[in-house]
């Protein structure tokens, strides 16, 4: 566990798939023609991908050419690498071979610089519905270089992939506002080695900006250096690894760049923040200011009409029919038309000017109707002796009045959503404690610091109590941590020298000494951040239900209102239903109007676009919190579906810290000789098994880290074992197979070994010296503590569970049926475990892979959901749809549990924003009236509105009380635990 969140192994959490590649030559030609051959390399951007199983399907469609030597897909930044033989493909023919999978395919010029393809995040205000992101999607997608954009109503953000080579973040930012929408710049990919500094000064000086400009450039480490004087803001690109802020901060502050002082400047986060605020103030105060001219409207309008004095005095003539009542009204309702409602005029305007019609577009043309017929009566009145007209000022202030509620209660609600990440962020200690060593490494000295200012390599002091301000390793001391807030674990963890620790946990006791290894940015909280911000933006498929839908919302619910008012006036016209339907207080047209009227406000294109994104939001940000990493509506959408689980073994099922429980020599050789031999070989494999008989011969050398002899001519097996040359002899140490292929015999002692310790669930390790069998060594994975009761929850949830292992039948036999599985498949080689993975969906399940290493990644990303295993390795945790943190077996359940508990609360957002929409616009239309007499006045129909979007987010909001299923916490009742600190998992 602590090797995943200090990040040793995490170079970026995003998907992005890499494992063993298919045949590197074309079939029918030797291997070694290919080998003499020189190679190239292509970059492209491929556009449409939304997960690993779409990176999983563009690398498979890459591989299968001819000529392919490598292929890496990553899926969020939307590129493919491609190493390849010019003599047997080229890049047009790779280019065609991705189109052919269905996506879009742009051969990047060049190749070799990493920045070709960039990611900015931007904020964007004046969204109202789902109409207005699928504008900006769309106007964003039609720039060119813009390889993906992606927007997000909920999120009020937009993530777009583009060429820097061919466009600038400015570019981006007038095409949003040309689309008629505020846009500001949250971050850039680049900006993770940068840092904003404010100074303080004389900074209007040039000559002394330059001077300080030019130092910080002759800085080692330092890339590029910008100057806002307007801000008093220097902005600086550096390598972590050479320098850091502190080193910046001295360079402005030294004496000869003058009487300068500078600090880090505001985050851009607490900008955002900021902006959130500004924005409920701002609604908060136009309903405060509304309420201040629509109260006293409804009162002369509906109440006071009633009482006896007041009535007469409003009644009274002014000129001809002009009462002092509608006069009043008509003032008091201006200023919440015009000036109040200013804002959906100018979100009327700029959506008609894209070609799109809004929310703003309904409300504007609902509360006009109201207006300016009022006007038109009014007006009438005032020339007319006869002429008595009815006003509907309060409609017209009423609606607005009720919808600013809606949208102030609606910033509210969403604002929530986003707890998870601001929780998070929250959690790196303002201030960090730096210690000074000296030379001998004794502490000389210690400061507080702002714990932005800690640098790599910094050794920080951590007090009882404290938050670790980075992530590091323990240099002194020992203590237990508290990493629930980023796990999910509610133990704390020990911690003693050499244990890794994570920015932003507890220290329950006792001092460490901790020396800081990723700082900033590079930190496993802030890469978890990332990926559940990139989770929230990215949209579940279910979205385009909606997207489809708003559309076409808009202009239809227009049509339905100008014809639901068309057939009210022609039936009146033409008497088609008595007069005595007709209120006393109106006339047929007027009725008409307000049929119309509430039809245009009722409709709510908002609901259905909020259904979606804010239950993915929330989800996503819960399964944060439980130590359940969800990469994206995808993730979540498929999750739920999945009835069949495939499971690795090593490191899965089992802990995955095998130990060696017997060794048996078959030659005469004394033990020490023999793990001599096994150990220098061994050391160059990663597997685990391997890791076990190296930590085994520790024994025999009585040193912490011992040097082994060279082992010359290392080879590794995928799914057989490795051989090398010590001391000139060769060895081999693997299964059967491996042996067999090298057409070496086995001996029936070993032989009888080996099925010995499979019966047992142990796996049998063969050494052979110079093609002789020379040991068996018997190695032990132990079962991780739940896995039979994690099986039998899957079995009741209707869910398959299958094992596929590299290992033995025997062995994996055994484990299958000590965990209750009764399908398994074994000695699968990498590329085999995906094949069974694919003949399953071809059965119709929906599968779940869930494995920790590399030999899994091909599964993961085939699979329909691929879940990684939290102590793994980097390559399968990036393949992964879902990371597990704490990495336990209980996280399956909990993954599968809340992506069902998570779609259920969307379909029920679109039951009831659908249901809403279609039996709402039914009743304002007037469907109910001619047998009730009950009709809908515009003012209610407005606050329907509003209340439909702020219910569908605060039925989303419900998700934030998931609580796991009972039958885990059930195991933790009982006493059963998955991680163990022992174990280092």
């Amino acid at each position: 566990m602590a090797k995943l969140l200090a990040l040793s192994c995490w170079r970026n959490l995003s998907p992005r798939p890499h494992y063993p590649s298919m045949p590197k030559y074309p079939k029918g030609q030797p291997a070694t023609t290919v080998e003499e051959l020189s190679d190239s390399t292509a970059l492209f951007s491929v556009v449409g991908m939304t997960c690993a199983a779409c990176a999983g399907s563009v690398e498979k469609a890459v591989k299968r050419l001819p000529g392919i030597r490598e292929a890496i897909v990553d899926v969020l930044n939307n590129r493919a690498h491609v190493i390849f033989y010019p003599s047997f493909v080229n890049e047009e023919t790779i280019r065609e071979a991705i189109e052919d999978a269905g996506f879009e395919a742009l051969l990047l010029t060049d190749a070799t610089h990493e920045k070709s393809v960039q990611v900015c995040r931007i904020q964007i205000k004046g969204m109202t519905c789902t109409s207005c992101s699928s504008t900006l999607e769309s106007a964003l997608q039609a720039l060119h270089g813009v390889l993906e954009a992606r927007v997000g109503l909920a999120t009020e953000e937009a993530q777009v992939h583009y060429n820097p080579t061919l466009l600038t973040p400015n570019h981006i930012l007038q095409a949003i506002e040309d689309s008629g929408f505020e846009a500001a710049l949250i971050s850039l990919s680049e900006d993770l080695t940068k840092i904003d500094l404010h100074v303080d000064g004389a900074v209007t000086d040039d000559a002394a900006m330059k001077l300080i400009q030019d130092s910080l450039r002759t800085l080692p480490g330092v890339l590029a250096v910008d100057f806002t004087a307007e801000l008093s803001k220097i902005s600086v690109s550096y390598k972590p690894d050479v320098t850091g802020p502190r080193n910046l901060i001295s360079v402005i502050e030294q004496p000869g760049n003058g009487n300068f002082k500078a600090k880090i400047y505001p985050t851009e986060e607490g900008q955002r923040d900021s902006h959130r605020r500004q924005e409920t103030r701002q609604y908060y105060k136009s309903f405060l200011w509304s309420l201040v001219f629509t109260i006293p409207v409804f009162l002369t309008s509906m109440v006071f009409m009633y009482v006896p004095g007041i009535k007469e005095a409003l009644d009274a003539k002014i000129v001809n029919m002009l009462t002092v009542g509608e006069v009043a009204r008509w003032l008091l309702s201006t200023p919440v038309q015009f000036v109040l409602g200013w804002r959906f005029y100018s979100g009327s305007y700029k959506s008609l000017r894209r070609g799109s019609a809004n929310m703003d577009v309904l409300i504007a043309l609902g509360t006009n109707a109201a207006y300016f017929y009022s006007v038109y009566s009014v007006l009438r009145a005032a020339t007319s002796p006869h002429f008595e007209g009815n006003d509907f000022f309060e409609t017209s202030a009423m609606l607005i009045s009720f919808i600013l509620l809606g949208k102030y209660l609606e910033i509210l609600a969403k604002g929530k959503t986003s707890d998870a990440i601001a929780k998070l962020m929250n959690l790196t200690p303002d201030t960090a404690v730096l210690l000074t060593l000296d030379g001998d490494g004794n502490v000389a000295g210690e400061e507080e610091i702002d714990s932005r200012l800690v640098q790599k390599n910094d050794v920080i002091k951590v007090a009882p109590g404290a938050k670790v301000a980075s992530d590091g390793f323990v240099v002194w001391g020992q203590s237990h941590v508290n990493e629930s807030m980023i796990t999910g674990e509610s133990r704390p963890v020990a911690k003693r020298k050499g244990d890794t620790v994570i920015g932003g946990t507890v220290n329950e006791n006792g001092v460490l000494h901790v020396k800081a290894t990723r700082v900033g940015s590079e930190s496993a909280l802030s890469q978890i951040v990332r990926l559940v911000e990139s989770a929230q933006m990215a949209k579940a498929p279910v979205q385009k239900f909606a997207d489809r839908i708003s559309r076409y919302f808009v202009p239809l619910v227009i049509v339905i209102s100008f014809s639901t008012w068309l057939a009210w006036f022609l039936a009146g016209r033409y008497h088609a239903y008595p007069e005595s339907w007709i209120p006393s207080s109106m006339d047929s047209f007027e009725l008409a109007l307000q049929f119309g009227i509430s039809v245009m406000v009722i409709a709510c294109p908002c609901a259905l676009g909020l259904a979606t994104p804010t239950a993915v939001m929330v989800g996503t940000g819960v399964g944060a919190s439980q130590g359940v990493l969800i990469k994206g509506g995808q993730a979540l959408e498929s999750a739920h579906k999945v009835n069949c689980i495939v499971f690795d073994k090593t490191g899965t099922l089992t802990v995955g810290k095998p130990v060696i429980v017997r060794t048996e020599l078959l030659t005469k050789m004394v033990l020490r000789e023999f793990y001599e031999l096994v150990a220098a070989t061994e050391v160059n494999s990663e597997h685990p098994l391997a890791k076990a008989v190296v930590e085994y011969a520790k024994k025999f050398r009585n040193e912490e880290n011992p040097s082994w002899a060279e082992a010359r001519d290392f080879v590794s097996i995928t799914g057989h074992g490795v051989k090398a040359t010590v001391h000139n002899k060769e060895i081999m140490v693997g299964n059967k197979s491996l042996l067999a292929d090298h057409n070496i015999p086995i001996p029936v002692a070993a032989e009888e070994m080996l099925a010995e310790a499979e019966k047992m669930a142990q796996t049998g390790i063969l050494v052979s010296v110079n093609g002789k069998v020379a040991g068996v060594i018997a190695v032990s994975d132990p079962l991780k503590p739940g896995a039979q009761e994690v099986i039998s929850i899957l079995k009741s949830m209707k869910i398959k569970s299958i094992m596929v292992t590299g290992d033995n039948f025997g062995t994996a036999s055994s484990i299958a049926r000590e965990v209750g599985i009764e399908n398994v498949i074994a000695e699968a080689k990498p590329d085999q475990k995906a094949e069974k993975v694919k003949e399953l969906q071809a059965s119709g399940y929906t599968v779940g892979m869930v494995g920790d290493g590399i030999n899994d990644s091909p599964a993961l990303v085939a699979a329909d959901v691929g879940m990684a295993i939290g102590a793994g390795t980097d390559i399968a945790i990036e393949a992964a749809d879902i990371v597990l943190m704490k990495s336990n077996l209980e996280d399956v359940i909990t993954a599968i549990d809340l992506s069902r508990k998570t779609f259920s609360r969307i379909r029920l957002n679109y039951v009831w924003a659908l249901g809403y929409n279609l039996l709402g616009i039914p009743i304002a239309a007037g469907a109910l009236f001619p047998s009730t007499r009950f009709r809908l006045p515009p003012w209610i129909a407005g606050a329907a509105m509003a209340a439909s979007s702020v219910s569908v987010v605060c039925c989303s909001l419900l998700l934030k009380y998931y609580r796991r299923p009972r039958k885990l916490h059930n195991l933790e009742i009982r006493g059963i635990t998955v991680e163990s600190s022992s174990t280092g998992i």
